[in-house]
């Protein structure tokens, strides 16, 4: 979050009369009498550009009278987003992650959808959990695209060598993890973050955010995290990227560097085309403190609330979000379908490698807390690392972490 929060909330104070009134303003048409809306959001890989084309494509077969503009916007995707927004040139629909949700609709410059929505459209299909993100006092800002899961990869050539089973607990977690080091195995590779932990520091009953502060210097939550300390400092049985000369949670397991990881669905394309070869296994997270839980991820298509052509961006974002679009755009698997239908149609609820992580999607915590959540973030992080790199003991580290983040936010109040 920046001080364009500041300067946006301000502007809508001014202009309010102006954008409630937006919904009645004639559609403008561009060349040939067609409506062009303007979609823009970040680039993807060569397979997900292609999907999105190709659904694209059928929309406008099925809406002649509309053309889609798509804008991709390949680094600062945010921040550049936010300042088109603030000088009135943002585009119609536009891809929204749910990190940034809630401080952008704090500021107005999303459209309610609830009023555009019909039976048809079938809200109730839609994983609750990832619907819930985009949503604030009843009202509906965006409807989730995709999202993926954590999940529990585990290379099944060195689970067989170290004759271990499959952990279903994060106590047997622990102890498999100790077997491998006496096999002279790395266990686990661990990604220090907020984003991968957060379910992990909530499991012992705290609030990583309360009341939109940062609150992870609480007892509860330090001891929910020093076991992800002790077993990289103490028991030497976890490793982060960096220690075994790799980028990333991924490359580390495609490489065998580490018998596990906790990673999403991103994996399982990218290790069939890279590493057809890597004989793995996937399953749900194990649980913590006897429930279940992990984390999803997900990205919503939303509408500028001061577009001129709002008829048009909802039948592109129903279409989009719809059930015959959504299949199209997560045919090859590469993000899970948020509507429950389409995850059952592709077989991904009961595929052998998906199905674990589309089954996280009921009961995940949503990367998101607060319009701050940000700041938190950065905060944390920084010093999370001190921690588990043995710099600093846990419980200084997190209360150096809140009181910086804090004070950040207090510029905003």
């Amino acid at each position: 979050m920046k001080k364009w929060v500041l300067a946006l909330s301000l502007l809508l104070a001014v202009a309010g009369a102006a954008l409630t009134g937006c919904s009645n303003v004639q559609e403008v048409s561009g060349k040939d009498g067609q409506v062009e809306i303007v979609l823009a959001g970040w680039g993807g890989n060569p397979t997900e550009t292609k999907l999105l084309n190709q659904t694209i494509q059928d929309f406008e077969k099925l809406h002649p009278s509309i053309h889609v503009k798509h804008e991709v916007i390949t680094d600062q995707y945010m921040d550049i987003l936010k300042t088109r927004l603030i000088g009135g040139n943002g585009p119609d629909v536009f891809y929204l992650d749910a990190l940034e949700a809630p401080g952008l609709i704090n500021t107005g410059v999303l459209e309610p959808l609830n009023s555009y929505v019909k039976s048809d459209f079938d809200v109730q299909d839609f994983e609750k959990p990832l619907l819930k993100a985009f949503q604030k006092n009843g009202e509906t800002y965006g409807f989730p695209k995709d999202y993926s899961t954590l999940g529990l990869f585990y290379n099944k050539k060195l689970f067989k060598e170290a004759g271990v089973e499959v952990p279903k607990t994060w106590g047997e977690f622990e102890e498999v993890s100790k077997v491998f080091k006496k096999k002279g195995i790395q266990a686990f590779g661990v990604t220090p973050e907020l984003a991968r932990i957060f379910y992990m520091a909530q499991a012992n009953g705290g609030d990583v955010v309360k009341n939109n502060k940062a609150n992870f210097a609480t007892k509860e939550v330090v001891d929910a995290l020093q076991p992800l300390i002790d077993q990289h400092l103490k028991d030497k049985t976890s490793v982060q990227p960096s220690d075994v000369g790799a980028n990333s949670g991924t490359d580390m397991f495609a490489q065998q560097k580490v018998a596990m990881v906790i990673e999403g669905n991103w994996m399982i394309p990218f290790l069939q085309e890279s590493f057809p070869k890597l004989d793995y296994g996937t399953a749900e997270v194990p649980t913590i403190n006897g429930h279940k839980n992990t984390m999803a991820f997900t990205v919503a298509y939303v509408m500028n609330a001061d577009s001129k052509k709002k008829k048009a961006s909802w039948e592109l974002i129903q279409y989009l979000t719809g059930k015959e679009g959504m299949e199209t755009w997560t045919s090859k698997g590469y993000a899970l379908p948020t509507r429950k239908s389409v995850a059952d149609k592709l077989g991904f609820a009961e595929d052998e490698k998906r199905g674990p992580l589309v089954k996280g999607a009921a009961y995940a915590t949503v990367w998101q807390d607060g319009p701050y959540l940000p700041i938190i973030m950065n905060n944390f992080n920084n010093q999370f690392l001190s921690a588990f790199l043995g710099q600093s003991d846990l419980e200084t580290a997190l209360k150096k972490a809140q009181k910086q983040a804090n004070q950040e936010i207090s510029i905003y109040e």
